[in-house]
């Protein structure tokens, strides 16, 4: 049986970090942008850490078990 493959979105849109919790980026971050503050645009910039049902998803799909 071959190994299961890790899921190459989610490679790409997640990182975990040492201490287990799952990070993303924010979402309405890429376009459309004058309109938002510098304030919130700032914040955007900064990763956030996903809830647990959503973190539980992203681990599953990096550890080639989301399928």
């Amino acid at each position: 049986m071959p190994k299961m493959k890790s899921h190459s979105g989610a490679k790409k849109r997640f990182k975990v970090t040492g201490t287990g919790k799952v990070q993303a980026r924010h979402s309405f971050s890429s376009h459309i942008l004058e309109k938002k503050s510098p304030k919130r645009k700032r914040h955007m910039a900064l990763d956030i850490n996903l809830v647990k049902g959503d973190a539980s998803r992203a681990t599953k799909m990096l550890n080639g078990n989301g399928r």
